[in-house]
């Protein structure tokens, strides 16, 4: 990597479409891209860096064919990475090396001066909690659903019985595999005679269900705004995610009432990308869902041709917000 020029940092796995476009997008341009990911630490890189007095961190970090000066990195784009591979290691000794990487790489790679991040990592972690999604987009004006989280049976059973159908939804979409192999857990209508006892198990998540006639995908990058709306040809269908094929994609201009919430939203959590999932009930105001800190997008621009590769590639070489 010539001296001078300020590169651009990729941490994602190595099976990522939706990097690679951003990639091959920088490339085309000519600035100089770094892509690693935190699995392949230590094996194929390698990181050091020193304090000294009041110029914070300086060092380098070395992949198989980069050597990037930390101190000149211009942004980070940080997709999907994944945990710190000890496996060579018996368990205990690699539970202590992935902490130390964590907080070691991780708080590095958390510092890095002058330098734009698509998104900060601590800032997805926080914006990945419903919870404080859900309080976050009422107080920027969004629309949300009547919702509880609850592990009490009873308020369960009085919540459905207030608001009538309803939906459960994971809290969180951690690894979850059945005979060996991994599983989705979509939304799903919930009658009210299976809320039972097993709900004080641990937390769920319950909303209302919003008869809606579409759904919308809004991706803010930056200060653009793309806007998707999203048909299913199975109107009962929750959860779109469930049969891509049943569906049908049209670009549209994001709704006027939305926009100054999401950029509120996007505020509160110091993001300047997200993917926000909105169902436009059959009057009013579309709904709020979620938004993903750290979404997919790249089939939404094959569907649509919406330049949402040379968006995120013109945030990433700007360096700045």
């Amino acid at each position: 990597m010539s001296s001078g020029a300020r590169p651009v940092m990729v941490m994602t796995e190595a099976d990522d479409p939706t990097a690679d476009m951003v990639i091959e997008e920088l490339n085309e341009r000519d600035v100089p891209v770094a892509r690693f990911d935190s699995s392949d630490f230590p094996a194929s890189l390698s990181v050091s860096a020193d304090i000294n007095g009041l110029r914070g961190w300086r060092g380098w970090l070395r992949t198989p064919t980069r050597l990037v000066d930390l101190r000149a990195v211009r942004s980070l784009y940080f997709r999907r990475p994944n945990d710190f591979d000890f496996s060579h290691l018996e368990p205990q000794a690699a539970r202590f090396a992935a902490s130390q990487a964590r907080f070691g790489l991780g708080g590095l790679l958390a510092d890095l001066p002058g330098c734009l991040y698509v998104n900060h990592p601590n800032a997805i972690a926080d914006a990945e909690y419903k919870p404080v999604q859900l309080a976050a987009a009422t107080a920027a004006g969004l629309r949300v659903p009547p919702t509880i989280i609850t592990n009490d049976p009873a308020e369960a059973r009085a919540f459905a019985q207030g608001v009538g159908r309803i939906v459960y939804k994971p809290l969180y979409l951690g690894q979850y595999d059945r005979d060996g192999k991994p599983v989705s857990i979509w939304v799903k209508e919930v009658d009210a005679a299976e809320l039972d006892e097993s709900i004080a198990g641990s937390m769920h998540l319950f909303q209302a269900r919003c008869d809606k006639v579409a759904d919308l995908r809004v991706t803010v990058i930056g200060d653009q705004v793309f806007c998707v709306k999203i048909v299913a040809k199975d109107p009962d269908l929750l959860d779109w995610r469930y049969d891509y094929d049943n569906l049908s994609y049209s670009a549209i201009e994001p709704p006027v009432e939305l926009v100054d919430g999401m950029r509120a939203y996007l505020k509160r959590f110091d993001l300047v990308f997200g993917c926000f999932d909105f169902a436009v009930p059959k009057e009013g105001t579309p709904v709020f869902l979620e938004c993903n800190p750290n979404g997919q997008w790249g089939w939404l621009e094959d569907e649509t041709g919406l330049p949402m590769t040379a968006a995120l590639a013109d945030l990433l070489e700007r360096g700045t917000r």
